[in-house]
């Protein structure tokens, strides 16, 4: 749920990056941080687990634009990926307004894939979420390797993609994809922000 800071003129948004374990997601974060200018982006923050990590931090983008009058300000988060930190996961998606679910492409991680994707779904409808009106992108990263080693983007799309949102082929550490799924994530954030919707107010 958006934060709205009547003080500063600002709406806060989470955006969290879900995925099996060692898709990228951290990738993704690390290279968001390099490229935004230190002016508009936070401390990156990390929460250290064995073989993981959780990390935020936040950002004001250059041109999404305002609502109301309102700069948007977006946090950005992962969650760990291992299967043994589930009750991680979930605090971490508490709140979020917008997903981006970062896939392996390659094709040995094809069941991993599916058992992350079905376990963010069972997240959200834990938390009383209708996973159909969260806005959500799908990520393909590592799409760089051998041909022959991973799942085209059109495969994947079988495989995952049958809300039909959209969806980007990425190579995370070199930064293919990043930011056209960033700003794709929170373009569709916005929109939905626009519309009528209840939002947490606070004095800060």
């Amino acid at each position: 749920m958006p934060v709205v800071h009547y003080a500063a003129r600002e709406i806060t948004c989470k955006i969290v990056y879900y995925g099996p374990g060692r898709s990228g997601k951290t990738s993704n974060l690390q290279y968001i941080h390099r490229r935004a200018p230190a002016d508009r982006r936070g401390e990156m923050m990390s929460l250290a687990t064995h073989g993981d990590r959780t990390l935020f931090f936040d950002f004001l983008p250059l041109d999404l634009g305002t609502i109301s009058g309102f700069t948007t300000r977006f946090q950005l988060y992962t969650v760990p990926g291992q299967v043994y930190y589930r009750s991680t996961r979930r605090l971490v998606l508490q709140g979020a307004d917008g997903v981006v679910f970062v896939a392996d492409s390659q094709r040995r991680q094809r069941e991993e894939n599916v058992e992350s994707y079905r376990d963010l779904h069972e997240a959200l409808a834990e938390q009383g979420t209708d996973p159909r009106d969260l806005p959500l992108v799908l990520q393909y990263n590592k799409q760089d390797l051998p041909a022959d080693l991973i799942c085209p983007p059109a495969e994947l799309d079988q495989l995952l993609n049958f809300r039909n949102v959209p969806s980007f082929p990425a190579e995370a550490l070199g930064g293919r994809g990043v930011f056209e799924t960033l700003r794709r994530v929170s373009e569709l954030v916005l929109r939905r922000l626009a519309a009528p919707a209840p939002a947490v107010a606070t004095g800060r």
